[in-house]
């Protein structure tokens, strides 16, 4: 109920419905709406000023803790940590109220210390809590090796191999029947002189191309001189 409770507190928190003298009234309502929704439980307002008493004491004890050295917040059992026993004995010599925190589970501490944060009492803001380092696994390693594994196959699957270079264009090919029809256009070219001219033009297409350059007047005369 309390992850329910705190789910909408932080969120009108985040609104501005978080004021120095309470909540505003819509955000009561939206509680009770919430946790019936969620947890098919019926509270009302009273029992939500109950907890956020309760939320309220969380906050001012273990933030005055974390504000102080050889302490910190066990993010995986949801409580202080403490440097040693003598740091703890100490602090409680002096601050009884926390006695009953030395191995306490408080859930929710990240909305509960995001609520209180900035419009507490006391005005001291949530100082930042160190999150205690995971040590990795035989099996964490070997799994995060696989993914890299993973990672780098894939990879080299998506590169896609080049496309072939397009092959050269084909030379140009004159057709002979349109050469000799050229030919043929060219005066007293006939008889065995067009046979020779034909048998040589066609033999190669830049000397066709080279006759065609000529103005017809000259086309006979460069055709007797082709070797």
């Amino acid at each position: 109920m309390d992850t329910a409770l705190l789910s909408v507190l932080v969120d009108h928190h985040n609104r501005g419905d978080h004021a120095q003298n309470g909540w505003k009234p819509h955000v009561y309502n939206a509680c009770i709406k919430h946790v019936k929704d969620t947890c098919n439980i019926v509270i009302n307002k009273e029992k939500i000023v109950a907890r956020i008493k309760t939320f309220d004491k969380h906050y001012e004890v273990i933030n005055k803790m974390l504000s102080q050295s050889g302490f910190g917040w066990d993010w995986d059992n949801n409580m202080v940590s403490v440097d040693s026993d003598e740091v703890w004995a100490r602090y409680v010599e002096a601050n009884k109220d926390a006695t009953p925190y030395r191995h306490k589970e408080v859930k929710n501490w990240q909305a509960i210390s995001t609520i209180y944060s900035k419009d507490h009492a006391t005005g001291a803001e949530t100082p930042e809590v160190p999150k205690k380092k995971k040590q990795r696994t035989a099996d964490d390693i070997m799994s995060m090796v696989g993914e890299l594994r993973m990672m780098f196959e894939e990879a080299l699957n998506s590169t896609a191999p080049l496309p072939p270079p397009p092959p050269p264009p084909a030379p140009k090919v004159t057709p002979s029947s349109e050469i000799l029809v050229e030919l043929k256009k060219i005066p007293d070219l006939v008889g065995n002189e067009l046979l020779i001219a034909y048998g040589k033009v066609t033999a190669n297409e830049h000397t066709f191309e080279s006759l065609m350059a000529l103005p017809m007047e000259l086309r006979k005369a460069w055709l007797m001189t082709l070797p």
